[in-house]
């Protein structure tokens, strides 16, 4: 470890804080004038009319904005055709704005582009916004790949003002991703080099469990108010600087059986689009399971879960049929996060940790 060079990274600017939309068009035009925006239809017709009113506080700028649908799908062929139309229109930075999909699709294609990456999350539902990966998926919404990118996104903006305005799912979605963070790095800690960076990136984990346990439920409750208040603020830094730390600080793979649950549930029409953190978060719970850790403390990691706002039985995901829990199951223990933890995990064995979570959940 000690003769081995790596290359960590890190975003050179997070603009953090209620109205810090407002401070990120003079930090961008740095680096030159051509915007291409890149967003859900969702996202982009809720954010353009607060980004128009900045553009025209900064007017002496000149900038030039295209904006862009996503395409529904983080696939190869999505990202060639907004590379294209990215290089048309000779893009000086690319921005990523919505959830996990738009940003990674923002990432990708500033790295085809060979441009700056800007991130701009109006959902907090995972640490995409800071990280230096790309989720990519086949046309149909199946898990493909992890695109590894060569630099992290130059400016990243945390506005709580544009995440308080979002539904709460997508916060409850960004908290049970954030929890992973510990879960699933302490369950691989024994197969994982030791080393410092590890160290830090566990320490990390641990950091964004205890904001969660002290500040997730009132984060959600100040969503529900719509609320960009100071506890939402503390689990924004959670989910979108302490996660994506503990992924880069990471020395070897950082996910294990809530991230290969969540890949199992991509593979049904039921449950593909039910929202990544979502499915991770109770994929966490199912991960306790299978490590064999108490009721006791699997009781205790529910009542989080459920005060965050994840799922933490199958019945508030869908109603799968037996047939269709083995096919999410099967395509769980064939990835290679599955692989990552420090034991065999069968088709069996994750069926029944998901039936046991649920039950000991129903009994609360």
């Amino acid at each position: 470890m000690s003769n081995t060079t790596m290359k960590l990274p890190f975003t050179a600017h997070v603009l953090r804080g209620k109205g810090a939309l407002n401070d990120f068009l003079p930090a961008v035009a740095t680096r030159g004038q051509r915007l291409f925006i890149i967003g859900g239809e969702r996202a982009l017709s809720s954010f353009m009319p607060k980004f128009d009113l900045c553009l025209a506080q900064h007017s002496e700028h000149n900038f030039v904005v295209e904006q862009h649908w996503h395409g529904g799908e983080v696939s190869q062929t999505n990202i060639d055709q907004l590379t294209a139309k990215a290089r048309d229109f000779k893009a000086d930075v690319i921005i990523g704005v919505g959830g996990g999909k738009a940003i990674d699709m923002g990432k990708a294609v500033a790295e085809s582009v060979g441009c700056p990456a800007a991130t701009i999350p109006t959902i907090a539902a995972t640490c995409a916004a800071n990280s230096s990966v790309s989720v990519v998926y086949h046309d149909n919404g199946h898990y493909d790949y992890i695109y590894m990118l060569s630099n992290a996104p130059e400016f990243v903006v945390l506005d709580s003002e544009l995440i308080a305005d979002a539904p709460v799912r997508w916060l409850s979605a960004g908290l049970g991703d954030t929890l992973a963070k510990l879960y699933e790095f302490r369950a691989i800690a024994s197969k994982a080099p030791d080393c410092s960076l590890n160290m830090s990136a566990f320490s990390n984990g641990k950091l964004c469990y205890d904001v969660i346990a002290k500040y997730g439920e009132e984060a959600v409750a100040e969503v529900n108010r719509k609320e960009a208040g100071f506890a939402l603020e503390q689990v924004m830094d959670a989910i979108f600087i302490f996660a994506a730390l503990t992924s880069t600080m990471g020395v070897g793979d950082h996910v294990a059986a809530a991230h290969a649950i969540y890949d199992g549930f991509t593979v049904i029409d039921k449950t593909r689009h039910f929202g990544h953190g979502l499915l991770v978060g109770f994929g966490n719970l199912c991960l306790l399971s299978l490590e064999e850790r108490s009721d006791e403390e699997i009781i205790e990691e529910i009542k989080l879960a459920k005060k965050c706002g994840v799922p933490v039985t199958l019945n508030e995901i869908a109603d799968l049929t037996e047939e269709e829990l083995t096919q999410v199951c099967a395509a769980a223990v064939a990835t290679s996060d599955m692989d990552n933890m420090p034991m065999s995990v069968s088709t069996e064995q994750t069926i029944a940790a998901m039936h046991h979570v649920s039950k000991l959940a129903s009994s609360l």
